[in-house]
C-alpha cells in the first residue's frame, strides 16, 4: 500500500506522513508504528480471496478510514483523522471547530488590557516609535504602572526603572502581536491603528478585536521568542490540542506537569526533535520546560484562556497548577 506524503500517517500520529515517518524510513521496511499498522493490515487480509487488486485496494483503504476514525486512548478520545485536522487544518475544520469573528462580550485578558491601553496611547496624534522601532520609554513606563498597579511595579522595577519596550515583554509582545494582526502599523515616523482596527473598535469593539489577535499569535508570532530556549515548533503547531485538553480536564486544578504528561504521552515522538542542554536538562527536561512556558504561560495565561498559580517553593517551569477560564468556550466553540 502506497502512502501519500500528505495523508494522514498510518501510524496514528495525526500528523502528515511526509512530517512523521516518512522521513524515516531508511530500507524497503516500513518504519516505526507504520509497520505495526501494516501488520494489523496483512492480519486483516488472512484468508480473504479478491477478485482483483481495486477490490482488495477498496478494502484495505475502508479498514484503514474506519481505523482513523475510532477515538485513541493516548488522544483523549480523539481519532487519528480529528487529530490530523487539529494539527493541520485547525481553523478550516467547522465540523470539529468553530473560532467566531466577534466574542459576545470584551474579554478579559492579560493581552486585552494592554492593547487596550495601547489603542489609548496611540489614540488620534499616533505615537513616535523610538531609533529601534519600539514604543517610547515613558509611554512604556506609564502602560506599566497602570497595568500593573503601584505595588506590583514597584517590585517590577526593583533593579531599576524600564528603559526600552522590551524591559516591559508583555507590552512588547502585544504590540508585535497587534501588528501581525494588522491592526496597528507605523505610518510617517508613527504608530497609529490601521483602518480595519479603528472599524472593529467602532462596530464591535475589545470583542471584535480578540479574535484577530488570537490568530495572529497562534499562526504568526513565534512563541519561542519570549523564553530564549530552542525552537519547539511543533508546540505551537499543536496548540489546538492544549486547547481541547484544557477544555477536558481543565475545569479543576491541574499542575503543569499533568499537562506536560498529556502532550508527551500524545506526541512522544517529538523528543526526538529536541536537543539537550548540557548535562542538566534531558530533551525531554527541555521540551516539558518548553511547553509550560510557550503554551500553558505564555499561550492559554496570556490570552486569558486560563488561569494559573505559582508554588513558591517551585520554579516555574516545575511548580504551577491552572484551570479553565470562562473565556475558553467563547473562545473555542465544539471541542
Amino acid at each position: 500500500m502506497k502512502i501519500g506524503r500528505n495523508e494522514p500517517c498510518p501510524c496514528g500520529s495525526g500528523l502528515k506522513y511526509k512530517k512523521c515517518c516518512a522521513d524515516r524510513q531508511t530500507s524497503d521496511a516500513p518504519p516505526g508504528g507504520t509497520a505495526a499498522v501494516m501488520d494489523e493490515v496483512h492480519e486483516q487480509l488472512k484468508g480473504r480471496n479478491f477478485g482483483s487488486l481495486e477490490e482488495a485496494n477498496a478494502f484495505i483503504a475502508g479498514y484503514m478510514q474506519k481505523r482513523n476514525q475510532a477515538p485513541f486512548e493516548d488522544f483523549f478520545g480523539l481519532s487519528s483523522d480529528q487529530m490530523h485536522c487539529f494539527l493541520n487544518f485547525p481553523f478550516s475544520s467547522p465540523d470539529l471547530i468553530t473560532f467566531p469573528s466577534c466574542l459576545n462580550a470584551p474579554p478579559q485578558a492579560p493581552i486585552m488590557a494592554l492593547f487596550n491601553l495601547l489603542v489609548e496611547g496611540i489614540g488620534e496624534k499616533g505615537l513616535k516609535p523610538t531609533a529601534t522601532g519600539n514604543l517610547p520609554r515613558d509611554f512604556c513606563r506609564q502602560t506599566a504602572r497602570t497595568y500593573l498597579g503601584e505595588e506590583r511595579y514597584q517590585e517590577y522595577s526593583r533593579y531599576g526603572e524600564i528603559r526600552s519596550e522590551p524591559e516591559f515583554f508583555d507590552l512588547h509582545v502585544t504590540r508585535l502581536v497587534a501588528e501581525l494582526a494588522g491592526l496597528i502599523r507605523k505610518y510617517k515616523g508613527k504608530f497609529i491603528l490601521g483602518r480595519e482596527c479603528r472599524a472593529l473598535l467602532a462596530d464591535k469593539g475589545l470583542a471584535g478585536i480578540y479574535p484577530r489577535l488570537f490568530r495572529a499569535f497562534v499562526e504568526e508570532y513565534n512563541w519561542a521568542y519570549r523564553d530564549g530556549w530552542q525552537e519547539i515548533p511543533f508546540i505551537q503547531h499543536s496548540f489546538l490540542f492544549t486547547l481541547y485538553l484544557l477544555k477536558k480536564q481543565g475545569a479543576e486544578w491541574q499542575t503543569n506537569r499533568f499537562y506536560e504528561d498529556c502532550f508527551l504521552r500524545a506526541f512522544p515522538q517529538v523528543v526526538n526533535d529536541v536537543e539537550p542542554v548540557g548535562e542538566y536538562y534531558s530533551s525531554e527536561d527541555v521540551l516539558r520546560i518548553s511547553y509550560s512556558l510557550r503554551c500553558l504561560k505564555g499561550f492559554l495565561d496570556f490570552m486569558g484562556l486560563a488561569e494559573s498559580e505559582e508554588d513558591s517553593e517551585r520554579s516555574i517551569c516545575e511548580g504551577f497548577r491552572l484551570r479553565k477560564r470562562p473565556l475558553l468556550d467563547e473562545v473555542v466553540r465544539g471541542l
